[in-house]
């Protein structure tokens, strides 16, 4: 087996693209989980949010306007999430696969009524999203390569990490929220509403996830297929668990799954066998929860002993 067409720089470049949708729709999953909601239907917001972005692309032009339909399709989802689960106190997990039912049905029957196709629509109309490079770095090695010539959502992605970490906390809204999940009845007193906070969390938590899934249809590919979400949604709930809701170890995590996604692809060009690295991801996803559980039992000992 030839290692060194497994191990280069290609396979960074292609871990940070498979890495960023997971990012995005964590950022997204962090904010409910902030104010005590696990949200599961990040995978029905992605693949809304994919064909929508398409959709956009496709007959306007437009990747930049693309993006802004994806997220008034994240938000209005965001919003439909709340309103089950926040006024009318529906339980979240029902909810959760009651959208990611619904959105796959919905893009299905979309696809084939709007463009007549079946499985996956592709045209040379559609804009993708567009792929940045600054000349100064092609000069630094590794770094050069690795850094330049990616899609726009994989920068923003980066950004928002740090920027979702200063929201939730450094910002009296970051506290209101995190207090929505923790002490609401100490937020109430303070005169602010918890369900407020409940309902901006999952507002952005679905523009986080339709920017992901714009990434998927425009950015890591440039076209729409039936569920090309591949459950990447739940990923992103297991990396929020692993990370604690805390963006850049969500982050950190992420990278982990896009490392190994990508890894199973590079081993199917020597060879190995696609039905045997597809479920790469979903293992090592399975693994972290299992460290994860362990650890939590090994402080629960640690707890008990202390007493």
């Amino acid at each position: 087996m030839n290692w060194e067409s497994i191990f280069n720089v290609g396979l960074l470049q292609n871990t940070l693209r498979t890495a960023t949708p997971v990012i995005l729709a964590g950022l997204g999953c962090l904010m409910t989980e902030h104010v005590g909601i696990m949200n599961i239907g990040i995978d029905g917001m992605m693949i809304v949010g994919a064909f929508v972005a398409v959709l956009a692309s496709y007959f306007l032009g437009s990747w930049l306007l693309a993006l802004v339909f994806a997220l008034l399709s994240g938000v209005l989802l965001g919003l439909f999430y709340g309103l089950f689960v926040v006024k009318f106190k529906s339980d979240e997990f029902i909810i959760g696969v009651a959208l990611n039912i619904f959105a796959g049905a919905l893009t299905v029957f979309l696809l084939r009524t709007i463009f007549n196709v079946k499985g996956a629509f592709s045209d040379p109309a559609i804009v993708p999203l567009p792929k940045l490079s600054a000349d100064w770095l092609e000069s630094i090695p590794l770094i050069g390569p690795l850094l330049n010539n990616n899609t726009l959502l994989v920068y923003v992605s980066w950004v928002m990490v740090l920027v979702c970490w200063l929201f939730i906390y450094r910002t009296p809204a970051g506290f209101w929220l995190r207090a929505a999940g923790e002490h609401p009845q100490s937020l109430r007193a303070a005169g602010k509403s918890p369900e407020k906070m409940k309902y901006l969390a999952s507002v952005l938590c679905g523009a986080f996830s339709a920017l992901a899934g714009a990434h998927l249809s425009l950015g890591y590919l440039t076209m729409f297929s039936e569920n090309m979400s591949n459950s990447k949604g739940y990923v992103a709930v297991a990396c929020v668990i692993f990370g604690r809701a805390n963006p850049p170890l969500v982050f950190l995590a992420a990278l982990l799954f896009g490392f190994i996604d990508a890894l199973g692809t590079r081993l199917q060009s020597v060879g190995v066998d696609p039905t045997l690295t597809k479920i790469f991801p979903y293992v090592g996803t399975v693994l972290m929860m299992v460290l994860l559980a362990i650890r939590e039992r090994a402080k629960k000992k640690a707890a008990q002993a202390a007493k």
